[in-house]
């Protein structure tokens, strides 16, 4: 019986150090209104359930202590990169957030962001709170969940670390959500490009004019028309990008 419960407590420690640095980084979960214990709770009982599904793909347990830190440092790697990618596919929102803000006019009214406890833009802390709210509803924390089991048929457990194909994802991604929240906030490029040229006409037809009163709030009205238009597409176009990161693991 000690024997295996010294099996059981392994196996359960070793799938925490991946759950527990996933659940440090992934969206929704990572956020700064959610208390440490629920978290540590939540990754110490997903470890719990995971253990019959995944102690058949564990390595032994190591009879030697530098064998058991090796393992413990892949499993905290690996936990790591899982979580930075989630946040990097979350950057692409972020990114077209900032651009509508700027867009806006709004690129100096911060607002506080509960999630990572800091001073933002008002637009990029407004699409940040609809997609984590998404998040939940859509049921999209499961394909996460999903895809940091499905990990272990990517990442065997206690393998030495991949630095360079890590590497080379994270920038990869970071690559295709810069493109992305350029793509998702493009519209709003394109309206501050229309809107300064006819804004300049306007005021050498007219010099008498005082154009900075009648600009402004016809931006903000202009653009906050604009960005209700858009937020759905913006919102879908965002997850079926989020759900294809997600896939490459869960695949």
């Amino acid at each position: 019986m000690i024997e295996l419960f010294n099996i059981s407590l392994y196996s359960w420690l070793m799938i925490f150090l991946r759950t527990g640095c996933v659940f440090m980084l992934m969206p929704g979960f990572s956020a700064s209104y959610v208390p440490t214990q629920i978290r540590l709770i939540l990754a110490l009982a997903l470890s719990l359930i995971l253990v019959p599904l995944l102690a058949p793909q564990l390595p032994d347990q190591p009879e030697n202590f530098s064998q058991l830190l090796s393992y413990i440092l892949s499993e905290i790697g690996i936990g790591l990169f899982l979580g930075l990618v989630m946040q990097t596919l979350f950057f692409a929102l972020n990114f077209a957030g900032s651009i509508a803000s700027q867009a806006i006019g709004f690129s100096n009214a911060q607002m506080f962001d509960p999630a990572f406890q800091t001073q933002t833009m008002l637009i990029e802390t407004f699409l940040s709170i609809i997609a984590v709210t998404f998040i939940f509803i859509t049921n999209i924390h499961h394909l996460m969940i999903s895809a940091l089991v499905d990990s272990y048929n990517l990442f065997a457990a206690g393998q030495p670390l991949l630095w360079n194909d890590f590497a080379a994802h994270i920038t990869e991604t970071v690559g295709h959500s810069f493109t992305l929240g350029f793509k998702l906030g493009s519209p709003f490029i394109a309206f501050t490009i229309i809107f300064y040229s006819g804004m300049g006409l306007v005021s050498r037809l007219m010099p008498q004019l005082n154009i900075f009163f009648l600009s402004l709030p016809l931006q903000i009205y202009l653009g906050l028309g604009m960005l209700f238009l858009t937020v759905p597409v913006i919102i879908l176009i965002f997850f079926r990008y989020y759900d294809e990161g997600l896939y490459f693991f869960a695949g």
